[in-house]
């Protein structure tokens, strides 16, 4: 396992909490590896990969940018902050109207 798949973003828990508190079912998918994100959220019947950056400078790491272009399903949404999180569930909200 890389050392990538073992650290978790220290902002993690903060934006699976926001995302929780807004109804959300929450999976934490961070020790996967493999370049898989770090969590699958889904609201309204719908699920989203999310991957979690400690800041907008935060880079993608080689394996996480390989799965992203090879991934045959919906879009990687990487989230940076608790407001990231807030629009993510908005959009989320906004789609089953």
């Amino acid at each position: 396992m890389s050392k990538y798949a073992r650290r978790v973003d220290v902002n993690q828990s903060d934006i699976v909490k926001v995302f929780k508190d807004l109804g959300c079912s929450v999976f934490d998918t961070s020790r996967v590896a493999g370049g898989f994100p770090d969590l699958l959220v889904g609201k309204n019947k719908k699920t989203v990969l999310v991957e979690i950056k400690s800041s907008e400078k935060a880079k993608f790491t080689t394996a996480q940018e390989l799965f992203m272009m090879t991934w045959r399903g919906s879009t990687v949404v990487r989230i940076n902050d608790i407001d990231g999180a807030i629009r993510l569930v908005k959009v989320l909200d906004n789609t089953n109207q």
